[in-house]
């Protein structure tokens, strides 16, 4: 997984502050950024598509202690250059990546004789930028505040996620991006929590979608999120709340941070249709590069999860068991073993199941608790993992006993210290061959490019809330069709998705074909299914066999149609075939003719709806028309065509 990074300079003369190049475009010209001092030296930029205005004049700077770099600047140089890379990833909606950008960078002098850098890059999906300090006289400093803005029209429309008050929710484990998306809001419209919006947040504005999120965060800064300017249509970068940290007594939820400095890239996705957000690669293109290392152990696939419908009652030795052997007949690759494995198998009997399971070609997953003091859960096992001493000591165990992962779930939230944890635990388990899924966890922000072993992470309300309340069950139609523009445009995201039998105590409202098209529609690098051994064993024998041969990556993606909160249909291959999947959120049954032109194909399988609850009907169809291809949804349903 070797990046290849080739960054050309085309220019680097040093321009004097009287210079009018202050703007920067997108290799195909169609996407402008201009950057500007006003008369108080307050660096600002604005965004244009196709010469109109997108994103209106916003601010920039940083206020640090002892520091404000945000005004009384001047242009002291500019200097430019193509970047052109090219990287693969296991884990995403294609395995191949091709990078081109046009950068500038702005030396800005302050008053106080300080520079600072903003650098922007401009590609056809978007642009990127971030601040860079070499040095100032301290080692390091704390920052108080961003001043990062993004201005919108008035008029324009937003679908937000609002971020979850620090220290509420279960045992006080919020935040953790669990909340529901708001759709077509006003722009500025008021969170009533007072806590911001997570990234990634989605904008109509002036003809154009935008997708703002943020990428290549590491220890040297927090996870930040947007907050509204109020009685504006702009937005800020805001900073985590107070208790949002590892140590509540130690640690401060604002960032410092050590010169040389860059900060993480502010992403911004441009496009004039829905298909320039799906498919930007902005997220991942600017995310820092794979660390040095052997990664060719981690192995993405798909995993059976006994605790999704039976929770902790069914952490029995021969349930485990029956599972591994349910994994092993679905050709899977791993079984997760969830809370309590500790309490109530043991390390003993937990390296039997690991041995039993390789026989079968079977991978064990196990989870932990990440707490420490900053909540109150008492799932175990816990407490494991928070120092490197502790954490060398269980995963070098776990690498004994044949374990290949471990899912790590509620964390505290975006500040600096649980940044610095993130780090800390990829690092450490990727030394001991174990790949992590986080939960109660933050977004990704393109770890998965920097840290292979990273193959998922939550970060979404997934499927459990769906068992534990019929208002959320209701939701999920609506809310798929959220993720499918937002959270999973680009990073992977662990929903645990597919129910094909009954939830208890819960009325489903989804159809067969709509679970059956979310494992193609959700980006997993392991992909957790829902359905219980005995639920599988109740199926037709086609879709078995789908789920058989169901592929574990993605070599292409195209975005079909859709639109947020409503339906969504996508088009991914893995080897010689095209998988097209569409779920349909609205009330009425949808009828689509689509154009799938770019597939050669002699055949299709499909997957569709009937008239009967829970039915799904298997037709195969030679010769298709692939240039008018008509497929007809139910309401809270969805089809698959696998064509070859």
């Amino acid at each position: 997984m070797k990046n290849l990074i080739i960054i050309s300079i085309v220019v680097s003369i040093m321009i004097s502050c009287n210079s009018n190049e202050t703007s920067v475009k997108s290799p195909d010209n169609q996407i402008e950024i201009n950057f500007s001092l006003t008369q108080n030296g307050e660096p600002n930029y604005s965004a244009s598509l196709n010469n109109n205005v997108v994103i209106n004049q916003s601010e920039l700077g940083l206020m640090l202690d002892g520091y404000n770099l945000s005004e009384g600047f001047k242009l002291l140089s500019t200097s430019e250059a193509i970047v052109d890379e090219q990287y693969t990833l296991q884990i995403g909606k294609q395995s191949k990546y091709h990078y081109l950008a046009n950068e500038k960078i702005f030396r800005l002098l302050s008053s106080t004789n300080d520079t600072m850098d903003i650098v922007f890059r401009v590609s056809n999906d978007g642009f990127g930028f971030r601040y860079q300090i070499n040095k100032l006289k301290n080692a390091q400093t704390a920052v108080n505040d961003e001043f990062t803005t993004f201005n919108f029209d008035t008029n324009a429309k937003a679908w937000l996620q609002p971020t979850a008050i620090a220290k509420t929710g279960y045992c006080g484990t919020n935040p953790s991006y669990e909340e529901d998306y708001q759709q077509n809001i006003s722009v500025g419209a008021v969170n009533n929590w007072h806590s911001g919006w997570v990234y990634p947040a989605l904008f109509n504005s002036n003809g154009a979608w935008i997708l703002i999120s943020e990428t290549g965060l590491t220890d040297q800064y927090c996870a930040t999120r947007l907050t509204e300017i109020e009685g504006t249509s702009a937005y800020k970068i805001r900073f985590p709340m107070e208790g949002e940290v590892i140590d509540s007594k130690a640690d401060k939820a604002n960032p410092t941070i050590r010169f040389p400095w860059a900060s993480p890239w502010r992403t911004v996705a441009v496009s004039t249709n829905l298909k320039g957000i799906v498919e930007s690669t902005i997220g991942t293109d600017l995310a820092s590069p794979t660390i040095e290392g052997d990664f060719s152990w981690v192995k993405p696939g798909h995993a059976s999860w006994s605790w999704a419908k039976l929770k902790d009652e069914s952490m029995k030795y021969d349930i485990q068991k029956h599972f591994i052997e349910y994994a092993a007949q679905m050709k899977w690759d791993y079984c997760l073993l969830d809370a309590f494995w500790d309490a109530i198998l043991g390390y003993d009997k937990v390296k039997e199941l690991a041995d039993y399971a390789a026989t079968l070609n079977v991978g064990l997953l196990l989870w932990y608790n990440s707490s420490g003091e900053w909540n109150t859960t008492p799932l175990s096992p816990k407490s494991k993992l928070l120092t490197a001493e502790l954490r060398e000591a269980e995963f070098s165990r776990l690498e004994a006993m044949g374990i290949k992962g471990v899912k790590i779930d509620f964390f505290a939230g975006d500040g600096q210290s649980v940044m610095q944890y993130y780090n800390d635990l990829f690092i450490d388990a990727a030394r001991h061959h174990l790949m992590v899924n986080c939960h109660g966890a933050t977004l990704p922000r393109g770890w998965q490019r920097t840290f292979p072993n990273v193959v998922t992470m939550e970060a979404v309300k997934g499927f459990e809330y769906s068992t534990f309340s019929q208002e959320y069950q209701n939701m999920i139609p609506t809310q798929s069709c959220m993720w499918l523009f937002t959270r999973n445009v680009y990073d992977p995201m662990d929903f645990t998705p597919m129910s094909l039998t009954a939830i208890p105590g819960i009325e489903r409202v989804t159809t067969n074909a709509f679970e059956l098209a979310l494992p193609v529609l959700f980006i997993s690098g392991i992909q957790h299914f829902a359905e219980t051994a005995d639920g599988m064993a109740t199926q037709p024998e086609y879709i078995i066999s789908y789920l058989q041969d169901f592929p574990t990556t993605w070599d292409e993606s195209q975005f079909i149609d859709g639109y947020p909160g409503k339906y969504f249909v996508v088009a991914r291959k893995s080897g010689s075939k095209w998988y097209v999947a569409g779920i349909n959120a609205e009330k009425d049954a949808k009828k689509l003719t689509l154009d799938l032109s770019f597939i050669n194909a002699s055949k299709v399988q499909m997957f569709a709806d009937t008239d009967v609850k829970w039915d799904c009907k298997n037709t195969t169809i030679e010769t298709p028309d692939t240039k008018a291809f008509k497929v007809e949804m139910q309401p809270n349903g969805g089809f698959v065509a696998v064509f070859e």
